[in-house]
């Protein structure tokens, strides 16, 4: 079976763009989460993680005329892939056949609930009732740069871009493809936050995961895409791995719609998977980043699975990242594997903002220190969508 290796990685979200502004916002402890600047919106008192371009900035940074039919999901979509396709060596030896699999949720609904009068009433905006379909977004973001043998699009809510990951490292490891470039991207629309806001999960202040006073999560945006290869395809081109990706985990427990389940089932199931995978023990991996969404029930019930794999007192250091940079909802999975490939490399524990008071009902506290317990060499990484359908994927060190 191929060994996969990651070679590239893009990323762009409420911290900025690009991988060395990723890198020094979380070692400086500077959060992306703030008012709201350009979704037009009544709840607009919410703090949410904008990336922080317009769409005309980021229209007029890819070259795309101000006419032509685009939506922000494949903006930062497009800005994500060609930072990890230039780190990849894209450009210098590009693969033979490779796939692109995106994951996302919201894909064109910016602007189909921007115009949806306009559909009922003429015919002026009737291009974006095609821009509104998730794989529309997908085929927008690969258009751009072409040379993609198949396209798929996934969506299992907040776990579709760790879901995209999974995907490739099978197609690869089964021998379907030598190359898989893999992610999600997801834009901030008004559909999207009501509907959070109905499930009263927001909290009106910057989110507090794993903290006994967290009162729910705050919203974000952004893409970030890997290119995953075999070992042997990665040897050919010449490029140099960044890390292997050890393994990958998914398990669906269906306890309910939006709820995780009191033991967290699905989360430890997932996270036993990508252990077995990988050929790990519980005592290998030096760093969880966790999903971690800052509501009550999602802290309570992965804090339980992840005691329930690693023991009472034999828990790594863990953090949730989205105490940065917000919760992404499609493209967390995808944006929190580049977070977590950026500590591998630069070995780093990124912390867990906003963190004051231990939960009563688990044992360990999160990361409130860069400084690893010991130098990083298996991190894992988890991403739970409504539904229960969880994935969790490990990243190791070269």
């Amino acid at each position: 079976m191929q060994r996969v290796v990651v070679t590239g990685c893009g990323i762009i979200s409420a911290l900025g763009q690009g991988l060395p502004v990723t890198l020094e916002a979380l070692m400086s402890h500077r959060p992306g989460i703030g008012p709201l600047r350009y979704l037009a919106t009544a709840h607009s008192h919410l703090p949410c993680a904008e990336v922080p371009f317009s769409n005309a900035q980021m229209r007029s940074t890819l070259g795309i005329p101000e006419g032509a039919v685009t939506i922000r999901t494949a903006l930062m979509g497009i800005i994500a892939l060609g930072e990890a396709l230039e780190s990849a060596g894209w450009n210098t030896c590009r693969p033979e056949r490779p796939v692109f699999i995106s994951g996302t949720t919201v894909g064109g609904m910016d602007k189909s609930e921007r115009f949806y009068n306009d559909f009922l009433t003429n015919n002026s905006r009737n291009d974006y009732i095609r821009a509104h379909d998730c794989g529309s977004c997908t085929q927008m973001i690969a258009d751009y740069y072409g040379g993609f043998d198949m396209l798929s699009t996934l969506s299992t809510a907040c776990s579709s871009a760790a879901n995209a990951i999974l995907t490739g490292a099978d197609m690869i490891r089964t021998g379907r493809t030598s190359v898989a470039v893999v992610g999600g991207s997801e834009c901030l629309t008004r559909f999207h936050l009501n509907g959070f806001n109905t499930l009263m999960i927001l909290d009106k202040e910057p989110c507090r995961p794993f903290d006994d006073t967290r009162a729910g999560l705050n919203l974000g945006e952004g893409a970030a895409y890997l290119v995953l290869e075999s070992a042997e395809s990665a040897q050919k081109r010449g490029v140099k791995p960044l890390c292997l990706l050890a393994g990958c985990g998914n398990a669906c427990d269906a306890y309910h719609q939006t709820a995780s389940s009191p033991t967290g089932e699905g989360a430890f199931l997932s996270m036993k998977k990508a252990l077995a995978e990988a050929g790990l023990l519980p005592s290998d991996i030096d760093y969880i980043n966790a999903h971690g969404t800052g509501t009550p029930n999602n802290d309570e019930s992965e804090g339980t699975a992840i005691i329930r794999v690693f023991g009472e007192n034999s828990v790594p250091p863990v953090s949730s990242t989205k105490s940065f940079t917000g919760h992404t909802t499609s493209a967390s999975g995808s944006i929190e594997a580049v977070i977590s490939i950026l500590a591998l490399l630069h070995n780093f524990t990124p912390v867990n903002l906003n963190f004051k008071e231990k939960m009563a009902n688990l044992s360990f506290t999160p990361v409130t220190n860069n400084k690893p317990l010991r130098p990083l060499k298996h991190v894992l990484t988890n991403s739970f969508g409504f539904g229960g359908n969880d994935t969790s994927c490990i990243f190791t060190k070269i």
